[in-house]
Parts: structure tokens; sequence; C-alpha cells
């Protein structure tokens, strides 16, 4: 996200890194390791909507926001508080920072496909796994990186018992559990395909541990299940070190589900990690320890390679986001905020690891928002990965669709 870390926090958070490093390479392995690296083609297609959506009435939402089966939703087109259906409405800046013109985005009003999207690591409670509860770091997070995809698509956004900021450094009690967080998401992912989703195509999009999570639920759910997969338009995996075998787009993470190459392809995989140069060797993305094997990079402004100037969207009053970071909100009355042809980006394979690599075109006295590497090195800009081109894959989300619909 387009947001930042005050420097006092900054202290804290180095001197546990190397605990969150550790974990979060525990994570890596418990959602991708073990995985077979067949390939096969693929090309697939989308059912005619019409053909395949029930007519039956959807289920209805507490006034808590839970529904009969348990699943607290946060965003979902049947309840009224629902931070993905917010104002959309963008200022687009230049180098000055002065507004040059207002984008008037809004959610559709009957779009064909949905959305499932699953947010990374933002709560701060004090045990290991989450509770099953809306707070504000949740609701911030879905509206940065869910809400402009409701102008493609109906977003749903379950709770789920995600690994707490605690969990991640070992300090929640009880201690953290990933097979509960997974359980979690897993059963409202249920639910909703039972009772929401009514046959039509859907898009998954996590970030981080919300694509770990993902990744996981593809693999024993999706991957191998041709009547679900084939209403897959497509998957958006954002930092979760998705593996393909070098130099191939299909087989490691999934066997079937191939990496996205143009933007009519469907059932395919969108995924990368963003870096200003190579990655350390000890970086947490953009490398795998998985012989004969690459982390998946696709840049969403360039699907078939090469580089393309990226589509930023911010929010301008976020104020709780990944890993609690705060400040360097970008100042505009309007909702979101957009910088075009400003940050570059391009896939790159260099010493072992593949990343997307951003550079700004910066200008004299430019007064933009420059990304910084707020974590450190090992990071990279992962709290920025999905906003820093949030335009484009809105648009390859549409794209896609298109073509899904056709058949």
């Amino acid at each position: 996200m387009l947001v930042g870390i005050r420097k006092e926090r900054m202290d804290n958070l180095s001197i546990k890194l190397k605990r969150i490093k550790l974990f979060a390479l525990a994570v890596v392995i418990v959602c991708t390791g073990g995985i077979l690296a067949s390939c096969t083609t693929n090309k697939s297609s989308g059912p005619n909507a019409s053909s395949t959506r029930s007519t039956q009435p959807l289920p209805k939402i507490y006034k808590n926001g839970m529904d009969k089966s348990g699943t607290l939703w946060m965003c979902n087109p049947e309840i009224p508080k629902n931070p993905c259906l917010l104002s959309l409405t963008t200022a687009v800046k230049n180098a000055d920072n002065i507004t040059t013109s207002v984008r008037d985005y809004k959610p559709a009003t009957n779009p064909s496909i949905d959305c499932f999207y699953v947010y990374p690591t933002v709560s701060s409670q004090l045990t290991g796994n989450a509770a099953l509860k809306v707070g504000p770091s949740e609701m911030a997070a879905a509206y940065a990186q869910a809400a402009m995809f409701s102008r493609v698509c109906r977003v749903y956004a379950p709770i789920y018992r995600q690994v707490t900021l605690r969990g991640l450094l070992g300090l929640g009690q009880p201690k953290a559990n990933s097979q509960l967080a997974y359980s979690s998401l897993l059963s409202a992912f249920n639910d909703y395909i039972t009772n929401f989703n009514q046959g039509r195509g859907f898009v998954l999009i996590g970030h981080s541990q919300g694509a770990f999570i993902l990744t996981k639920l593809i693999q024993q759910e999706i991957d191998n299940n041709p009547k679900l997969r084939k209403r897959l338009v497509s998957a958006i995996l954002l930092g979760g070190n998705l593996t393909v075998p070098i130099g191939k787009t299909v087989g490691g993470s999934f066997k079937h589900i191939a990496v996205c190459r143009s933007n009519i392809q469907t059932g395919c995989l969108i995924a990368y990690s963003s870096f200003p140069s190579t990655p350390p060797t000890n970086s947490l993305f953009g490398r795998t320890g998985i012989n004969g094997s690459e982390v998946v990079c696709v840049n969403p402004s360039a699907l078939a390679g090469g580089s393309a100037f990226l589509e930023p969207l911010s929010p301008t009053h976020l104020t709780l986001g990944l890993l609690q970071e705060t400040g360097n909100i970008p100042n505009s009355k309007e909702a979101w905020v957009t910088y075009p042809n400003y940050l570059r980006g391009q896939c790159r394979y260099k010493d072992g690891a593949s990343y997307l690599k951003i550079t700004e075109s910066r200008v004299t006295n430019d007064k933009r928002l420059s990304l910084t590497e707020k974590l450190g090195p090992t990071w990279g800009y992962h709290v920025y990965d999905m906003n820093e081109d949030l335009n484009a894959l809105v648009h390859v989300v549409a794209s896609e669709t298109s073509a899904y619909l056709k058949g």
C-alpha cells in the first residue's frame, strides 16, 4: 500500500525482523511445500453465465454481518456497512502533487463475476490467531486493496482466524496456528461457493498471508477440481512466493493453473513481489529454495513481458494497514489518488531472484510520494505490492471477464 511506517516504530520492528523471517519462511513451507511439478496446458474457458447461474435467493445476513452458516462478512453485497463499496473518486496528480483531473470511479451496478478477497496480516489482537471480529485494520485493508475491484465484480471478503501480528512474532497466547487460519478461511469459501456464488465466475485476490492461504486453498480445493477450476476467472496472489519450474508458465505451485500472459487468458495466475533492486540472498520474497523453480512474476501492466508504466492507486485517508504502518498519506480531498507515468515496472530474473523491479520517474522538486523499503531490504516494497499497479489489475480483471463470459 502507499503508506509508510513512523520512524520510531522501525527500531522495534528491526529487532524482531529475524523472528518474523523465520515464521514467514515456515508459512511459505507450509503453504507451498510438497507440490507436484507436472505441467499441462492451461487454456480454460468459462461457462456461459446465463446457463449456470442459480436463481435462488441469497442467504440472509444478520445485522452483525454474520450469515446462518457462521461466516462473518466484512464485504458482501448483502450488507450495508461495506468498506468495499465506499467512494472510489480518484484525483490524478502531477509531479507538483496538484490535481489535474478527477476520475469518478464507481462500483458496478450489476457485475457479471465475483471477487473473493483475503486480506494480509493486519490484526493487532493479543492472541496468536485473530477472533472473528471486524476491526478498523481489517476494514482499512479491504478498502485499500479490494474496494477498487468493485468496479468490475461483486466483492466478498470474509473475516478469518488469521495469524496476528503478535502471532507472527511468536508472542501471541495461545500460540499461532496456521491450520486454524486456513480452516477458518476454507469454511468461509465453502459458504460463499455454496450459498452466494450461484454458478458465477470468480476471481481470487490475496496479499501476503492472504496469498499464502489462497494458494493452499487452490491446491486443495480447485486445482484438481475441473468443475470449480472452470469457473476461476483468475487468481491474483501478491507477495506469496508462488513458484513455477524455471522458464515455464505452469507447474510448481499449481498443476493446472498457468501464469497469465494476456488479458484474454482465463483461469490463470498473476503474482509478484516488488523490489527496487535485486532482493538480497536472505530475502523473504522473490526467492525460493525449491530446486529448479523460480518465483512467479507477472507485470499487470505488461502481461507478456517487458517494461511499462504502472497504474498506482492509493486511498487518501488510510491510517492502518499491513503490519500497522502509519503515515505518509497522500493529500487530496478525493478518496483516492493516482500518479500517471510515475512508477515503471519490469519483471527481472537475476542471481536466483525473480521479482517486479520498480523504478520512480522523479523530476526536480518532485512532490509525489516516494517508495521506500520501510521494513528493510529483505521485504522490499512488500507493503506496496497491491497498490502500486492496482488500476492495471482492475483493467486485467475486466478484460478477463469479457473473455470468460464469451466462453
